[in-house]
């Protein structure tokens, strides 16, 4: 559950950075993936650490009914406690 909030919130943030720059036909997206843990109830002993492998079908679940639908999604794991986008490449 926690992966597909993440998912959802990169695919949003992907979105509104195409729209600002006028970006078209996105190729790929470069990802870094900290440490992040989520909790679903404020509760920090309920943290779990996103899952990559969940996080990458999340974000090609929500990306397929948008723009994103062919974009190629690389996620890096890296040190730290968050997530950034590195890059976006398009046709």
């Amino acid at each position: 559950m926690h992966d597909f909030l993440l998912a959802k919130q990169i695919v949003g943030d992907v979105l509104k950075v195409s729209n600002k720059k006028g970006l078209k036909n996105i190729k790929s997206v470069s990802l870094e993936i900290g440490s992040v843990s989520l909790t679903h109830d404020s509760f920090n002993e309920h943290a779990e650490d996103i899952n990559l492998e969940n996080l990458k079908f999340g974000i090609e679940s929500i990306a397929k009914n948008t723009v994103l639908k062919d974009t190629k999604f690389n996620i890096k794991k890296t040190e730290g406690d968050s997530w950034k986008i590195t890059g976006i490449e398009v046709e």
